[in-house]
């Protein structure tokens, strides 16, 4: 199944309202903070997961731990990690039935990604949301 077809992007970042973003950093030059900071301007719910950071405020929302300390249901994971550090992420994904699993740009685990389809998760790999709203005219959920 392909990773980044464009319908399949398309009918996600339609229909997703709240995202788990795995790997978030305070750091505003990190592509993860980049991300979330758009992704908020686009009008999604944009709750950030770091360990280092379980607790602390990034862009006005609190840092949890994991997947499993997520304080309401989201529609999808976005994790910017190194691709072999995604693997306890990914099940936890699974675990948590999160519909959406999405691994950024360079982000790539091929079988971890057949783990969450065979479980019924969609799954996009190696591309970032901020680049294909803009490039698919995506309706996000501000310009509704």
């Amino acid at each position: 199944m392909p990773r980044k077809d464009p319908q399949l992007i398309r009918d996600v970042l339609e229909n997703v309202r709240t995202i788990a973003l795995v790997g978030a950093s305070e750091k505003t030059n990190r592509p993860s903070h980049e991300v979330m900071e758009y992704l908020q301007r686009q009008g999604y719910r944009v709750i950030p997961v770091n360990p280092r950071l379980a607790g602390e405020q990034v862009l006005g929302e609190t840092v949890v731990a994991d997947l499993a300390s997520l304080p309401e249901p989201v529609d999808m994971a976005e994790l910017f990690l190194a691709p072999e550090r995604t693997d306890p992420v990914i099940d936890q994904a699974i675990e948590q039935k999160i519909p959406v699993l999405w691994l950024q740009i360079g982000v790539i685990n091929e079988k971890g990604a057949q783990r969450a389809e065979a479980a019924g998760l969609k799954v996009l790999m190696d591309c970032c949301p901020k680049q294909e709203i803009p490039k698919l005219s995506i309706q996000t959920p501000a310009a509704r």
